[in-house]
Parts: C-alpha cells; structure tokens; sequence
C-alpha cells in the first residue's frame, strides 16, 4: 500500500500539469499526438504524467522558447518511444544550438545595418524638414 501511495504522488492528470506549466491542455495533447510524450493511461483511459512527462515538457518548452521547431527538439530530446543516450542528445543539442546561434548573429548583423539606414534616413529628413522650415530637431 505505502508503494502505490509514492508511486500516485509523483503523477500529474493533464490539468495539473498544464497549470503547473502555464500551457493549456490541448498544448499537452499536441504534443502527445507528435510523439513528444507518451503518458501511461488509467483502466478509466484518462491520461496520468509522470515526473519523466513533466520533465520531458519542460524541455520541449525550453526548445521552444528559444526558437528550435518540435522537429529539432524530437532531434534533441528523443521521441518519447525511443530511449536516446545521453551523449546522443548532448551531441545533437549542441550542434542545434551552435546553429541557432549563428542565426541569431546573422539577425542581429542584419538589425544594426537596418539600424543605421533607418538613422541615416532620419537624419537626412530631418536636415531636409530644417531647410524647409527652419525648425531644430533634437
């Protein structure tokens, strides 16, 4: 009995965990659906996630929010069906995130030259408006 009792505290039903993790349950079931989690199922088929599940979604939220599409964290993380070695996932996680990376310093490159178009530009109308009506702009 004292088993079953440890093993019930450490599982979530799909609305606590959404809570626990600010995401919505159908967020859960998607991701369920892409082979990202596979929680086990009650005799009554309602889904109950573990501490594993838990973990697992923290990690696809993590991907998420820094850019990495589902199909580069299934890369990263494993499906949830296939145990994937350590090594194997540190390996791919590194190589996602170098590349990602290197996106972010193309955008950022990009954003500086835009940057100082848009201030040449600003520049140039603000001299052109002073000819025209004399006015001082900060």
């Amino acid at each position: 009995m004292d088993k079953d009792r440890k093993k019930t505290k450490h599982v979530f039903s799909i609305s606590e965990l959404a809570a626990q993790l600010d995401i919505s349950p159908r967020t859960i079931r998607f991701y369920e659906q892409k082979g990202l989690i596979n929680p086990r199922r009650t005799p009554g088929n309602q889904r109950v996630y573990t501490a594993k599940d838990r973990a697992r979604l923290k990690l696809i939220l993590r991907g998420k929010r820094f850019g990495f599409s589902l199909d580069e964290i299934a890369e990263m993380i494993g499906m949830a069906d296939t145990d994937m070695d350590e090594v194997s996932q540190i390996r791919k996680s590194l190589d996602y995130g170098r590349k990602k990376l290197n996106e972010i310093r193309d955008r950022m490159k990009d954003l500086i030259i835009l940057e100082q178009d848009l201030l040449a530009v600003q520049k140039k109308l603000e001299t052109r408006l002073k000819e025209l009506t004399k006015e001082e702009f900060p």
